[in-house]
């Protein structure tokens, strides 16, 4: 089959896209590299450089690539400058997810992936949290991905386009090739290898006052490349009809365990600096992916913590610049 994978060049599209690759897929990347990087993206795939609201150059795209599905995975995805910049988060994350369906329609593709979140549920109601629970988000961010699986269901009625919108948790890990390289860095375990590697000073906890067992917030991390196989699972469903599937392991570590397992597979200090809370994160998210399990039979083979933490060391030691060689 051939799929475009939008955002192909960033952290877990390069690795959506091996694995692509890896199941005998051609798989074409748009990405306009504003985030991405150029040599993230896979040998044997095809780069197209391009923005979704350049109409002529996606329509091209997707017309001379004989396109037959699509991965949506170009987003923004920072929770804080999400506040601080709603428009640019509603522009990029609403506005452009539609013109890229609408360019869908117009040739005939009627198969699409979506890189949803586990921030469209806000606050829980309940852990582990089920596909059924309402949408809540506590953020613009979170709000623009809720915007685009309502359009989806509408566009699903209307117009027969089959999609799978994948919540995911928090991705983490890396594989041989692919690793984390944003600027700025947001996440949690690239933060902490950074001080483990020297690059920074201390990691700084957001919150040791939460109701949890060690006072710090608890995560459900999700190995970037079980992640990847789950689109690729979601993808082969897609005749067969619409659907939405949480991406999480069923557990979660804290921030602290995740530190202390980085101190552990490092073998260096990593100093601490309590800060106060941020606002909008919720002191447990935890999913359940009994729904994806039951229905796809995707069996996740990275899900120990040590495993995770591992391989994100691994690819830092051999990307010490990232992919800034």
């Amino acid at each position: 089959m051939n799929v475009l994978v939008t955002g192909g060049a960033g952290y877990i599209g390069s690795v959506v896209v091996e694995q692509l690759r890896a199941h005998g897929h051609d798989a074409i990347v748009y990405d306009s590299l504003a985030k991405g990087h150029r040599e993230a993206v896979a040998p044997g795939a095809i780069l197209v450089e391009g923005n979704l609201l350049d109409r002529p150059t996606l329509r091209r795209a997707l017309d001379q690539h004989r396109v037959e599905a699509v991965i949506h995975m170009a987003a923004y995805s920072l929770v804080g400058e999400s506040v601080a910049e709603p428009h640019k988060y509603f522009v990029n994350n609403v506005s452009a997810t539609l013109a890229l369906l609408d360019a869908m329609l117009e040739v005939g593709i009627k198969r699409f992936v979506f890189s949803s979140t586990a921030a469209v549920y806000g606050e829980p109601q309940r852990v582990p949290i089920t596909e059924d629970l309402s949408q809540s988000p506590t953020n613009p961010y979170g709000e623009s991905k809720v915007a685009v699986e309502r359009a989806l269901g509408w566009y699903d009625a209307a117009y027969r386009i089959r999609f799978a919108s994948l919540r995911y948790f928090n991705a983490a890990g890396a594989s041989e090739r692919c690793g984390e390289h944003h600027d700025p860095e947001s996440h949690l375990i690239p933060l902490v290898l950074n001080v483990a590697a020297g690059r920074a000073e201390h990691i700084r906890v957001f919150g040791e006052d939460y109701p949890t067992p060690d006072g710090t917030c608890v995560r459900d991390y999700i190995h970037v490349v079980d992640l990847a196989d789950a689109h690729i699972l979601a993808l082969q469903a897609l005749d067969a009809g619409s659907r939405i599937y949480n991406l999480g392991y069923g557990g979660g570590y804290s921030v602290r365990q995740v530190i202390e397992m980085a101190r552990q597979i490092t073998g260096r200090p990593i100093p601490i600096e309590p800060g106060p809370r941020r606002a909008g994160d919720p002191a447990v998210l935890i999913a359940s992916s009994d729904k994806i399990t039951r229905e796809l039979q995707w069996r996740p083979h990275s899900s120990a913590l040590e495993t995770i933490v591992e391989s994100a060391w691994r690819w830092h030691v051999t990307h010490p610049h990232g992919y800034h060689q």
